[in-house]
């Protein structure tokens, strides 16, 4: 019974990965729409992009991280 909630649980917090998918297609997206609107501030639009994408990625890593803790050390 706890082997099915722990593995019901870890599947569970992996759809923040989906979710930090779909925030890092957002994040290019908008690079990509603001750049053919105005692209003379692309290097400053780029860096803010690359901003983006790491917070965006580091919520997907902290939902990975939750679901090993709760596979393996629960």
């Amino acid at each position: 019974m706890l082997e099915s909630a722990k593995v019901i649980g870890a599947g569970l917090t992996t759809l923040g990965l989906g979710g930090a998918g779909v925030g890092v297609g957002s994040v290019f997206a908008a690079l990509v729409q603001s750049t053919a609107r105005n692209p003379s501030v692309k290097q400053q639009l780029f860096g803010y992009a690359i901003l983006g994408f790491a917070l965006t990625e580091a919520v997907g890593l902290f939902a990975l991280m939750l679901a090993f803790l709760i596979l393996y050390a629960v």
